[in-house]
């Protein structure tokens, strides 16, 4: 990134983020948090401090979903992106993964890394006509290669749904999870 792009994303000129790195001023806490946002750290790692060691989920992903739809089992899966703030992360899907006649839309969520081993967060239709919204729950993998867990809420068939969910970084492996999770029980 250069000066010039940090510089407008947080919102100061480009002579400030030179003097910033050179040691001659330091930011107001309202650029330190800007600065922190713009590098994807917590204002403490920004300030120097050690922090602690998350893991890094930001990316493109898959995620998959045990659902049903007229009392029928629905297998879905969605190419979803996720930016990572700290232990915050912003996922949104980026393709409706089945046609919306079949129940296909897109969302958005947000879900907060505890210990670097769970997830739990939210979701809900960015869609008007739609009208799912719920939480989800998420095992990490100890490498990070995966998410296994459950999803709860409004669904097609009725206020209370539950079913298995995972992400993983391809369409396979995303319906790998479930189906192994499915067979197993747990995550």
């Amino acid at each position: 990134m250069t000066q010039a792009d940090l510089a407008a994303q947080v919102g100061v000129d480009k002579r400030q983020i030179r003097r910033y790195e050179a040691g001659e001023v330091q930011p107001t806490l309202p650029v330190a948090a800007a600065l922190a946002r713009a590098f994807n750290m917590s204002l403490d790692e920004l300030a120097g401090g050690t922090g602690p060691r998350r893991v890094d989920l930001a990316g493109d992903w898959w995620a998959s979903w045990q659902t049903a739809k007229d009392g029928e089992e629905v297998i879905t899966a969605q190419e979803v992106k996720i930016v990572q703030r700290a232990d915050m992360l912003d996922v949104r899907t980026t393709t409706r993964g089945i046609e919306i006649e079949d129940g296909g839309y897109h969302w958005s969520g947000e879900l907060r890394l505890w210990d670097n081993e769970i997830l739990m967060g939210w979701y809900a239709a960015a869609e008007g006509g739609v009208r799912s919204k719920g939480t989800m729950y998420f095992v990490l993998h100890p490498h990070g290669v995966d998410l296994r867990g459950r999803w709860v809420g409004l669904s097609y068939d009725g206020k209370i749904q539950t079913g298995w969910g995972a992400m993983g970084k391809s369409e396979d492996a995303a319906r790998a999870l479930i189906e192994e999770l499915k067979r197993d029980g747990n995550a």
